[in-house]
């Protein structure tokens, strides 16, 4: 993994392959900032001229590389696009300090920096000179950069070698630099991005070498190499405690479904949070087969189990005080001649039993059976992850996830805590009406409701198993999960990693009170 630190030395003279700089969007064209005078002066007043002949804008994520013929003490200055120019900097020309509430948005230069590292992949050494004004300024630089140095290549033969290493070293350039509450953040900061770097290799790996057995292994692994607790039921455990939902949807492949379940219980620790992720390993939809095209990225319907071990892992880590219970069902949706029916009846854990209408509405079933069991551990509050319905990226598009709940304080607070990591997601309604839709004439509940909605319906089915009294959130990432289209700011093609962020968060907001 890139390393990263922090250091109050000169933008204009500290030694890098490239020092990176935040430049604005103006009415005019590109803006730089006060912040980058003394670069200027070094560069003899023309790095304005320079960039806009190049062609730069200042948009967000629009990297310019210029040289420095050695008037800097990087032979390269990368200009990254911050986008809009902040209102303190339009008005007065000058930054109006720490306590600026018109400083830029933290997601705007934790794009900035990832964009940035992205685009310098090959180099060494890299100086970031981005307007930072507080601490969780300087974290979300950290953050950004760690992000955007992102690589998988482990299934990579020849062709390895012509691809540009990622960022070996990252030196955030601060004021606060000596700051201990800095130095903590940019410790936070090294530990959330390990984690989402870890979901996003698990969610990268090729279905084939990710079975649920070995999602299960490597789960543990993680688990108890961050001092957790683990237990992982079989298919032999989940059949004797009745876990219908799990051992139904695995029953169609030759590769068995499991249960894990870690636990973190730290000292003087008084509240207690479930997080509940999907681990489908690969989803084929079953009987009810998808599309061939609807397949290609199915290797990451496990994304929401490994957002809660990768959080899991990162609170432990991060030595929050905070009881954490994280449960992972993993199987494999496979068409076979024992696969589940349309039509089938399941028994859940707990004895509510299901009619499956589609097999290709397995994430919930799957789900139920997890939020039925974790209920029982009584939390004051449990959220599911998962990669749960097309729906969500029909309603929501491709890049934010859809947050429901059964308690409107929770639905409000997960929004705004999601938001500060910079992760996009949006409340959304449970409409009592869509409940019919649900109905079975055979059994307690149908998997499948009005099509119209189905996100909506999908997180009504899953309220079914919440334990009465329980406050529940349930976040649909089946577009954030896994981006299919051109690498943008820090998020990489292919697993993102959706979710560890908002997770962390939430345990610390637990931790404060305020969630």
């Amino acid at each position: 993994m890139t390393s990263i630190s922090l250091s109050n030395v000169a933008a204009s003279s500290v030694k890098a392959d490239a020092l990176v700089v935040g430049v604005a969007k103006g009415a005019q064209g590109v803006v730089l900032g006060q912040y980058l005078k003394d670069v200027d002066k070094a560069l003899k007043g023309k790095l304005l001229a320079t960039l806009t002949a190049l062609g730069a804008t200042g948009k967000e994520d629009e990297v310019t590389k210029v040289p420095t013929l050695g008037a800097l003490g990087a032979p390269v200055l990368v200009a990254v696009g911050l986008g809009p120019e902040r209102a303190d900097r339009k008005n007065s020309g000058k930054n109006t300090g720490k306590n600026s509430a018109s400083r830029y948005d933290r997601e705007r230069l934790r794009r900035a920096a990832g964009a940035a590292v992205r685009a310098l992949a090959g180099t060494k050494k890299v100086a970031i000179a981005l307007p930072v004004e507080e601490v969780a300024d300087v974290a979300a630089v950290a953050e950004g950069a760690l992000l955007g140095a992102y690589s998988f290549d482990e299934f990579r033969g020849a062709s390895k070698e012509d691809r540009k290493a990622p960022v070996e070293t990252v030196t955030v350039l601060t004021e606060l630099a000596k700051d201990k509450a800095a130095k903590a953040a940019l410790a936070r900061a090294e530990t959330v991005a390990e984690a989402v770097r870890f979901a996003r290799d698990l969610t990268n790996t090729p279905p084939s070498q990710l079975h649920p057995k070995e999602f299960a292994e490597v789960a543990a692994a993680a688990a108890k190499d961050a001092g957790l607790d683990v237990e992982v039921l079989d298919e032999a455990a989940l059949a004797a405690e009745g876990y219908g939902g799990i051992l139904g949807v695995g029953q169609g492949s030759a590769h068995p479904p499991r249960l894990v379940r870690i636990t973190y219980r730290p000292k003087k620790a008084t509240k207690h949070v479930v997080f509940i992720g999907k681990g489908i390993t690969f989803d084929s939809g079953g009987l009810s087969l998808k599309p061939a095209q609807s397949m290609e990225w199915m290797k990451s319907d496990m994304a929401g189990a490994a957002a809660v071990v990768a959080a899991i892992s990162a609170i432990a880590r991060l030595g929050l005080p905070v009881n954490v219970t994280a449960y992972a069902p993993m199987a494999e949706n496979m068409p076979s001649g024992t696969a589940i029916r349309p039509s089938d009846v399941l028994k859940m854990y707990g004895g509510k039993t299901v009619e499956v209408l589609n097999t290709d509405a397995e994430g919930r079933l799957i789900l139920a059976d997890a939020i039925a069991r974790a209920s029982e551990d009584s939390p004051d509050l449990l959220v599911d992850v998962a990669t749960l319905t097309g729906a969500q990226m029909v309603a929501l598009g491709s890049h934010t996830a859809g947050i429901m709940s059964n308690d409107e304080a929770v639905l409000r607070r997960i929004h705004e805590l999601a938001t500060d990591a910079g992760e996009q997601m949006w409340p959304m309604p449970l409409p009592e009406d869509l409940r019919k839709s649900l109905d079975s004439p055979v059994a307690d509940i149908a998997n499948m409701g009005d099509r119209y909605g189905g996100m909506l319906v999908a997180a009504l089915f899953l309220r079914e198993f919440v334990g009465e009294g329980i406050r529940w959130a349930h976040l649909d990432i089946a577009g954030p999960s896994f981006n299919n289209r051109e690498p943008y700011g820090y998020t990489p093609k292919g697993g993102t990693g959706a979710g560890v962020r908002t997770l962390v968060r939430v345990a610390e907001d637990v931790v404060a009170g305020n969630l």
